[in-house]
């Protein structure tokens, strides 16, 4: 069955990086579409960046010029490289899958569990 497993998360100070991973098994990787969302606390889950099959990327106008969603095949693992963190990006990230482009809609079929994103001031 697909599993995803994301990693990577912690707590850094504002203007800081991370890099999470989102290690994917269970069916054919590049045959995917693939997102990465992130629930704040009393928020609604909200989409941070999407990526096609073909390396089209998208990205929510909050995290434009800061993020950046990649991915690599051969390897079966999404990333998303975050720079210039604020304290407002703090939220648990989840990485998702779907055989449709939901692009940054919340609406794929497969979760992981989240990694947790802290940025203190």
């Amino acid at each position: 069955q697909v599993q995803l497993v994301e990693s990577g998360g912690g707590s850094v100070q504002a203007g800081g990086s991370l890099r999470l991973s989102c290690a994917a098994s269970g069916y054919t990787y590049s045959t995917y579409y693939m997102g990465w969302f992130r629930r704040a606390l009393g928020k609604e889950r909200e989409g941070v960046a999407a990526i096609d099959s073909g390396g089209t990327t998208s990205y929510a106008n909050s995290v434009k010029g800061r993020f950046t969603i990649s991915q690599d095949n051969a390897k079966n693992t999404l990333y998303l490289q975050m720079n210039s963190l604020k304290p407002e990006d703090t939220a648990m990230y989840y990485c998702a899958a779907d055989q449709i482009n939901w692009w940054l809609l919340p609406r794929y079929k497969y979760w992981g569990q989240g990694t947790q994103v802290t940025v203190s001031s």
